[in-house]
């Protein structure tokens, strides 16, 4: 069985970095993709990056595009959304996602297992 386990979200200060992690769990994970999504009140869950599995590619969406990096050890089967710069728009909660494809998807629906999500709070 397939298990995600988000940690390190938290509240900072305008300006600052995080880094949340996603430790995968249940099976080898060659050819899968894992996303990353927020979801703010009163909004769609939206899509912020994703990093293919084998060859670590990534892509982001145009608002964490220069300011997140997603890195994986694949020793741990963890991924790392560093994300630096953070703003009070950045207050969500985020989630991380796995997906049975190589290449980009950004919507929702591409992926098959997700995490509880971790809240992240920016104060200005």
């Amino acid at each position: 069985q397939v298990q995600l386990v988000e940690s390190g979200g938290g509240l900072v200060q305008a300006g600052a970095s995080l880094r949340l992690s996603c430790a995968a769990s249940g099976r080898t994970f060659s050819g899968w993709t894992m996303g990353w999504f927020r979801l703010q009140p009163g909004k769609e869950r939206e899509f912020v990056g994703l990093i293919n599995w084998s060859d670590s590619k990534t892509d982001f969406a145009a608002s964490a595009r220069g300011r997140f990096r997603l890195s994986k050890d694949s020793a741990k089967n963890t991924v790392y959304l560093r994300m630096n710069s953070l703003e009070p728009e950045d207050t969500a909660v985020y989630y991380c996602a796995l997906g049975n494809f190589v290449g980009i998807r950004r919507g929702p629906s591409a992926y098959d297992y997700w995490g509880q999500g971790t809240q992240v709070i920016v104060s200005s």
